[in-house]
């Protein structure tokens, strides 16, 4: 490739996408010259991306929060399409929100592009939907998995060639090798309009329950960028003070400092993992997640869980918010001798698994599958 610049179209739909991209774009820096177009948060502009349009636009999650905002994702999608069909970049690769990758991959391919494909962040077809795998096959050139068991899966679905990648997580948090007697609670409501709206109300009456707990020094909630104004103007109403932390070295801090964390499921579940902070998790799901979770019987929905296939982590999953039980839980948690101690026995054994991979999945580079699928191309 010489020293012409590699022009990559890149798209993040959320803020752990955002992270990914962002690490993407660094390592494919320091190996080439980049010209970059394409949709990110915050993290990825940093590195250079100048966004076609908010990412935020794009952060929804359940079947409700997608039906309200239809209209602007469809016009988004139209519009990251065209900037495809014209400015015919080298590769694309398109990170995690799924359904909407796979419905504007389906519409680039249709308007014409020829050019290498990537998914970063396999669809968890070994969850639910199997059928879907195949169906990526002609529309992904290959898939960069973030979890160790997902290549095997994918071959065995009859998905597309699938490589496993590891996690930024892995590098980015120092992993503790012992747990602090006293610290702060992180709160983590997720980083969707819809996530925050269904789970602010258990984590405000969590810290209000836990206040004064003898092991407990206060909250921590970090944040997003996008959500933080949203999140300290509500916070500001509780009657305790809570800690908005939205840039990265305060939330760094705040993980190492940590005696527990609430948290929504998603990636956070896997950082927390990756640095040692055990956790007590939560979901609060629409009618049509529920309906989902029941018919394709998911047995996990955590993380770590679904990476060890076992209840690591308590999961408390809900189709309206229930402040008790989680309440109940981060107790337990807090309070039962061993409790802890075994959640980071548990997170380091991922760990190791994670930053090996498997004998049929070995750990390979980013940013190397990127630029072998344009030189396969």
């Amino acid at each position: 490739m010489g020293a012409e610049p590699v022009s990559i179209f890149l798209l993040a739909g959320e803020a752990s996408g955002d992270r990914i991209g962002a690490a993407l774009i660094r390592r494919l820096k320091a190996v080439a010259p980049l010209e970059l177009s394409g949709v990110g948060g915050a993290e990825m502009a940093a590195e250079g991306l100048v966004p076609l349009f908010p990412m935020s636009d794009l952060s929804v999650m359940g079947f409700a929060d997608v039906v309200k905002r239809l209209p602007k994702l469809y016009w988004r999608m139209f519009e990251a399409a065209r900037a495809v069909r014209t400015l015919q970049p080298d590769i694309v690769v398109l990170i995690d929100s799924q359904v909407f990758s796979a419905t504007l991959a389906r519409r680039i391919r249709r308007l014409g592009y020829a050019g290498p494909l990537l998914l970063y962040v396999a669809p968890a077809v070994w969850a639910w939907k199997p059928e879907r795998a195949p169906a990526l096959k002609s529309v992904f050139d290959e898939i960069l998995a973030v979890l160790p068991f997902e290549p095997a899966a994918m071959q065995r679905l009859g998905g597309p060639p699938t490589s496993y990648v590891g996690h930024p997580a892995l590098n980015h948090f120092a992993f503790r090798a012992h747990l602090p007697e006293r610290g702060p609670i992180l709160l983590l409501p997720g980083s969707r309009d819809g996530e925050i709206s269904r789970t602010l109300g258990m984590m405000r009456d969590c810290a209000a329950a836990l206040a004064g707990h003898p092991r407990v020094t206060g909250f921590v909630l970090p944040t997003p960028r996008s959500q933080r104004e949203r999140l300290a103007a509500a916070v500001a109403a509780w009657q305790l003070p809570v800690e908005v932390v939205a840039d990265e070295a305060a939330k760094l801090r705040a993980f190492g400092d940590a005696v527990a964390a609430i948290a929504v499921s998603g990636t956070v579940t896997l950082e927390l993992a990756m640095a040692g902070v055990p956790m007590v998790t939560t979901y609060v799901a629409d009618g049509g997640q529920a309906k989902r979770f029941l018919r394709y019987k998911v047995k996990f929905v955590t993380l770590p869980n679904i990476v060890l296939d076992r209840e690591l982590v308590p999961e408390l999953l809900f189709t309206s918010p229930d402040s008790p039980r989680l309440i109940a839980a981060t107790r337990r948690l807090l309070d039962e001798p061993g409790a802890a101690e075994a959640q980071l026995a548990g997170f380091a054994e991922i760990r190791a698994l994670m930053a090996s991979g498997s004998l049929d999945a070995p750990l390979a580079d980013p940013a190397a599958r990127v630029l072998s699928a344009l030189r396969r191309k």
